[in-house]
């Protein structure tokens, strides 16, 4: 057998492969966006970034109506946009399978809350497996597909960032030769949910889960490790990983189905131990239901609520017995906050807007990173799209209160996921506030994905590439500017006038991501600060540019100045903004 070491996403998109999976669609999303990225890679596959998480669903929805294994990939918080789709395809069930994975985020690495995707398989009544490593997150996604099938239902698939992005030895399989089963099938009694057919497909829903309760129950990875009688642990996930770190000799309930649960085979294992503790991130999924069982177990009373569990927040709880554990092993390192990259297109714009004096809606992507000090050019950020929709809602509720003072700021990939409706409802209903759409021609945010503004497919195929301008011009808006960002007076000019005049208006400020490789962006040589003309005034610092730095105590003869800024070469892409900013020309 092959072994290799892979992440937790390289071994899911082994597994798809494996269990002879070739359609896949999604949305990148950390922590999720590898899985596809790395099931493209494979021969004799179709892989597909979608719009947004809903689409992406309901692309894989039609091919396993078509017959076929589907697979949908998203990020926990895209579940919440595929949400429709996804509780309604649990009712109607499908022809072939139906794996959607949602990668959970504890601790919220990259994410704008933390919401515990568990939940979701119990509102929508959908089987959900959990891996606890590479090698297991390999192995369900084939269990996944073969439970599809079997019980004709989709199947969640539940990473978190610790799995997603762990590393250990995989051993590989040989591939399945699965049997093409695609075809067409008209049966509108189950596929066409008007309500009288709902009714019928709600009851079937309830009997595939008393089948599924049985089956929960034999499930093999639903694993039982009697040891110590008097401490058992019920557990799934990471966090088995990180109990037998610290409590090898404890008995174990290690749960690889978490819904539906094994109910017999939780009552068999309370039988066998004396005090039973439930370790999960994050909510009390498992210790409510056990609860309701009941059987008494420890969970939240001593375990926290938030952010991942690691070996040592679970010993210091179980071994105090009280809330609030807090591990060992965090390191007292240096503050060190997420800034935009040197060259970031994303940075004029966001100077121009804090001088603007405008309340600006921010969006998901990497301009978020602006609100912070010193450019503070950004002031709420909800979910994704959610910009337009706000900048609009605010402008009605102040009337004239309003007027000029209210932008909403959205990326190109985030428009196209979710932006499109909330402009035409702005164009419709006559807003009076300022969009402005960051093209930077690429997903940047999670590691320069394609999209339908790209031109390019995630299979590296040319593509249609929508034009921003004629799509924004479609939706009712005419007042429409394209701006190059990196030059602050056209974009201050173009601000200001946009924000002075009535109706709603868009800005399109359009430059490739300074990390973007196919953009071809010829390296500018790096600025310099002249010692003797610099005043020491701080305004380059202004534009929180990682190269840009501040020396204390470098006086000059008849100035005030106390220090000097300095750039540090290695890391200047030559952008130009500080050189814009700079009163005395001091920097060229």
């Amino acid at each position: 057998m092959k072994k290799e070491l892979m992440s937790g996403n390289e071994a899911i998109a082994r597994g798809v492969y494996e269990a002879g999976v070739r359609f896949a669609a999604a949305y990148p999303g950390t922590p999720s966006t590898e899985i596809m990225e790395e099931f493209a890679k494979y021969d004799d596959v179709y892989a597909e970034w979608a719009p947004n998480e809903k689409v992406a669903v309901e692309v894989a929805i039609g091919a396993a109506l078509g017959g076929a294994r589907a697979l949908a990939v998203m990020k926990h918080v895209g579940v919440n946009v595929a949400a429709d789709p996804i509780f309604t395809v649990s009712y109607t069930g499908i022809e072939g399978a139906l794996v959607i994975i949602s990668a959970d985020d504890p601790s919220m690495h990259s994410s704008q809350n933390e919401q515990d995707n568990r939940n979701y398989a119990k509102f929508a009544k959908i089987p959900m497996l959990e891996p606890a490593d590479p090698q297991e997150a390999k192995d369900y996604v084939s269990l996944a597909f073969q439970i599809s099938e079997q019980f004709d239902t989709p199947v969640f698939l539940r990473s978190t960032t610790r799995v997603s992005h762990s590393k250990s030895v995989v051993t590989l399989s040989e591939p399945q030769m699965h049997e093409d089963k695609t075809t067409l099938k008209h049966n509108a009694g189950k596929y066409v949910m008007v309500p009288i057919n709902a009714r019928t497909r709600r009851v079937e829903v309830e009997k595939r889960q008393m089948a599924l309760k049985k089956f929960a129950e034999t499930f093999p990875e639903n694993k039982m490790e009697i040891n110590d009688p008097e401490v058992g642990i019920i557990t799934a996930g990471m966090p088995y990983n990180y109990a037998k770190d610290v409590f090898p000799n404890y008995s174990y309930l290690k749960l690889g189905m978490i819904y539906p649960l094994p109910e017999k085979l939780i009552r068999h294992f309370a039988s066998k131990v004396k005090k039973i503790y439930v370790v999960e991130e994050l909510d009390p999924y498992l210790e409510e239901q056990i609860k309701a069982m009941g059987i008494p177990v420890t969970g939240k009373d001593i375990f926290p609520y938030t952010n991942e569990f690691d070996p040592g927040v679970i010993k210091n709880a179980i071994n105090s017995d009280l809330q609030g554990a807090v591990s060992p092993y965090k390191e007292s390192l240096a503050q060190r906050p997420p800034n935009l990259c040197p060259g970031c297109p994303h940075r004029g714009l966001f100077y121009a807007l804090k001088k603007s004096k405008a309340y600006v809606h921010g969006d998901i992507g990497c301009y978020t990173l602006s609100y912070m000090k010193p450019l503070e050019g950004l002031h709420s950020c909800i979910c994704m799209g959610a910009s337009i929709g706000m900048a609009h809602g605010m402008s009605k509720a102040l009337k004239e209160k309003g007027k000029g003072k209210v932008v909403g700021v959205i990326g190109d990939s985030t428009f196209l996921h979710s932006g499109i409706t909330s402009l035409l409802n702005m164009a419709y209903n006559n807003s009076d506030a300022l969009i402005i759409i960051l093209d930077n021609s690429t997903t940047a945010m999670t590691g320069m994905q394609e999209h339908p503004g790209t031109g390019y497919t995630l299979m590296g195929k040319e593509a249609k590439k929508v034009n921003l301008n004629v799509l924004v011009s479609a939706l009712g808006i005419q007042n429409i500017r394209v701006i190059d960002p990196n030059n602050l007076k056209e974009t201050k000019n173009a601000i200001n006038e946009e924000l002075a005049s009535s109706g709603p208006s868009v800005i399109i400020a359009q430059k490739p991501c300074a990390l973007f490789k196919r953009a071809n962006i010829k390296p500018q040589p790096p600025l310099k600060v002249d010692a003797d003309k610099c005043e020491g005034c701080k305004s380059c610092l202004g534009l929180n540019c990682p190269p840009i730095s501040w020396k204390e105590g470098v006086t000059k003869v008849g100035s005030k100045r106390k220090g000097i800024s300095f750039i540090d070469e290695t890391l200047c892409n030559g952008c130009g903004l500080c050189a814009q900013v700079c009163k005395f020309g001091a920097i060229s």
